[in-house]
């Protein structure tokens, strides 16, 4: 469980890295839209995930 959560903040990271230099260089607003939804998915499945593992190890 811990190395999902550590995953899953990755993912996060990447997305995110992606999506500022999609702006930075000037991408186009579609790109740039998807990108934010699939950070605000993944932020989602991230808490989930590190959620349940401090559940687990409370538990």
């Amino acid at each position: 469980m811990e190395y999902l959560g550590i995953v899953a903040v990755l993912a996060v990271l990447v997305v995110l890295v992606l999506g500022l230099w999609n702006m930075m260089r000037g991408g186009g607003p579609n790109r740039s839209q998807s990108l934010m939804r699939w950070r605000v998915g993944l932020q989602f499945l991230a808490i989930i995930v590190l959620m349940a593992g401090l559940w687990i190890a409370t538990g």
